[in-house]
């Protein structure tokens, strides 16, 4: 199955440029919509700077061609013709209500809506949609471009043929999908985040460094990255969240530790601030 010849993705920050870089690559035209004109800007240059690395990467990718398949802006009518479209805004669960109820009120029949979130209850999000038949989670992973995996949601009311048509478009993407049902965390995230937590009392406690917490897990039981790099890497203010979010869920077993708030506060969110867990010196 072919990505969709239109996409929309509303919200134009890390995540919403991967998922708009994603499509793009598939031959999709995308539409990134966002809160205003500096924001649509900042979202338009971030996927074309995305776009010239995967073309440094790849000689036969025409940035031009690809690039010309973009739109951004702040019109959410420019929705109207897409067969589906993802949210992408932060991860809270009113701005999510509230952007995805935006976006409903211009959608064809037809289209597909789903939202990117990592730990929100997809059937909690659908109870106020037009059509939660047509509604589903699709839960991108940072950074999208180099992530293999798409987490597809199915919320109780979503229908089995929409489920199917978001596997085929993860296909298309070149990622692997795995379906899970509507539930706190959903897989990724539940064990995800209890690594990361656990990994952060650790460095609380003094057991060991934050790189050798990591080595840990990198040499000893070949993780690709160990879970202090990956939670700079997703960002400490979302982690945070989405802990908080499964503590009331799921129990105190996911209350996030005292230095993950203290560094929240600090404003050392990771990767995105240059600082977290390690020191980053990029944009």
């Amino acid at each position: 199955m072919n990505a969709p010849d239109h996409v929309g993705v509303l919200g134009g920050g890390r995540m919403g440029a991967g998922i708009a870089h994603a499509f793009l690559l598939a031959g999709a035209r995308v539409s990134i919509v966002e809160r205003n004109d500096e924001s649509a800007d900042a979202a338009a240059h971030r996927v074309a700077e995305s776009i010239r690395r995967s073309a440094e990467r790849n000689p036969t990718l025409d940035p031009a061609e690809v690039s010309a398949r973009l739109r951004t802006g702040i019109d959410l009518t420019v929705f109207t013709d897409a067969g589906l479209v993802v949210e992408a805004v932060p991860e809270d669960r009113g701005l999510k209500q509230d952007a995805l109820a935006r976006v409903d009120a211009v959608l064809s029949d037809g289209a597909v809506l789903a939202s990117n979130t990592s730990s929100i209850s997809i059937d909690d999000l659908a109870a106020e949609r037009r059509d939660p038949t047509r509604f589903l989670g699709m839960h991108f992973f940072n950074p999208v471009p180099a992530s293999a995996l798409v987490e597809i949601v199915r919320g109780a009311d979503t229908d089995a043929d929409v489920v199917d048509s978001a596997r085929g478009w993860v296909e298309a993407l070149g990622k692997t999908p795995i379906v899970v049902r509507d539930s706190a965390g959903f897989a990724s995230s539940r064990l995800g985040v209890m690594l990361g937590l656990e990994a952060i009392r650790m460095l609380e406690e003094g057991v060991a460094s934050a790189s050798d917490i990591d080595a840990a897990m990198t040499l000893g039981y070949r993780h690709p990255m160990g879970p202090l790099r990956t939670t700079d890497i997703v960002g400490l203010d979302v982690r945070l969240g989405i802990a908080e979010e499964l503590a009331r869920e799921l129990g105190d077993r996911f209350a996030p530790p005292q230095l993950l708030r203290t560094m929240v506060a600090e404003g050392r969110l990771g990767r995105k601030s240059g600082e977290g867990f390690y020191t980053w010196n990029e944009e």
